[in-house]
């Protein structure tokens, strides 16, 4: 994601309090076709960049209901500069269906004059290579209720409806104190400001624990939106956020009930095949200049200890419900293996 990127020194990440621009385009892609964007199967690309968090949510709730087929992805690469995310990972430096080297000129088709942040995820609108929409917590929550004629077989109920007005006051606090509380620790300018952040974040990284420690996910017994949230910061935790963003009280891996939910996710089919250490690392300590200076990425942490056992069937052993765990990624989406726990990337 871009967060008020400047020119003037360093990334321009770093300010006296932080805030998150979450001015959005806002559209939202509907079944009932209310929007100027129906739910059609093969129009939209979904562009993310597996290093971004906000990103790594769609990631893995497209491949969770099984819409590979109805919508397809386009990958950035780990690091961008002021402008733009770009496609460097793909041959010549374009993405091979949008035909673009950034990002931004899908941001550009839909307003010549966009002058906001070129974030990802990004849904775009493939005929005339316009984003649809980049407002990333409606994005995940429409795949689940708007995409349901193109959800595989067996697909699981990510955001069930007894359950949505707890669910949205739990991913709320999640949102505010830990997906963006890290950010706020991270790009705090004053002492004042990463003191108040430090101790919200790990107020609130207490009472999850308190919460999971007898429940095996955050709405009970089985898996929702709400985990898919919550573990895309935990994924990064040690690998970033407790060195890079100074969120350092504990390791992700000395808090027992964190640490084994975590795993409990990451070894789940659609999470943990999801994730890439080595782009999250150079996204983070490369892209925040003014944070990280000399722009070196560390060797560590060890990634292996992602597989060992968690011990969590014990409080459940049904994490998709009536539904079942969704195929391997296709061949083009799948992380490297060197890029995974245990593999030579991180040693």
């Amino acid at each position: 994601m871009v967060e008020g990127v400047s020119t003037d020194s360093g990334s321009g990440y770093v300010e006296p309090e932080y805030t998150r621009d979450s001015k959005y385009i806002s559209d939202r892609i509907t079944a009932d076709g209310s929007s100027r964007w129906p739910v059609e199967a093969g129009r939209y690309r979904l562009v993310v960049a597996r290093a971004c968090p906000w990103a790594n949510r769609s990631v893995i709730v497209r491949r969770l209901l099984g819409l590979e087929d109805a919508i397809s992805m386009g990958l950035c690469g780990p690091t961008h500069d002021e402008r733009s995310w770009t496609f460097d990972l793909d041959p010549g430096g374009r993405d091979p269906v949008l035909g673009y080297e950034r990002l931004q000129e899908a941001f550009l088709a839909r307003d010549p004059e966009y002058s906001r942040g070129i974030t990802v995820p990004a849904m775009v609108d493939v005929p005339s290579g316009a984003v649809a929409t980049n407002d990333f917590p409606q994005i995940t929550l429409d795949l689940s209720t708007q995409w349901t004629a193109h959800h595989r077989d067996g697909a699981p109920d990510l955001y069930p409806e007894h359950l949505r007005d707890e669910m949205d006051e739990v991913m709320e606090r999640v949102y505010q104190e830990v997906n963006n509380g890290v950010y706020r620790c991270g790009f705090s300018g004053s002492q004042r400001a990463y003191d108040k952040a430090y101790d919200r974040l790990f107020a609130t990284m207490d009472w999850l624990s308190e919460r999971l420690a007898d429940r095996r996910f955050l709405m009970g017994d089985q898996i929702t939106e709400a985990d898919v949230r919550l573990f895309t910061t935990l994924a990064r935790f040690d690998a970033v956020y407790h060195g890079h963003f100074k969120c350092n009280r504990q390791k992700l891996t000395e808090m027992p009930v964190l640490w084994a939910y975590a795993r409990d996710l990451f070894q789940t089919p659609g999470f943990g095949d999801t994730i890439d250490f080595p782009q999250i690392k150079e996204h983070y300590y490369v892209v925040h200049a003014d944070i990280n200076p000399t722009q070196i990425i560390p060797k560590g942490p060890d990634t292996s200890n992602w597989l060992t056992p968690h011990g969590r069937e014990e409080l459940g052993d049904r994490p998709f419900g009536d539904g079942t765990p969704p195929p391997p990624p296709p061949a083009l989406e799948q992380v490297p293996a060197e890029h995974g726990p245990g593999g030579i990337a991180h040693r």
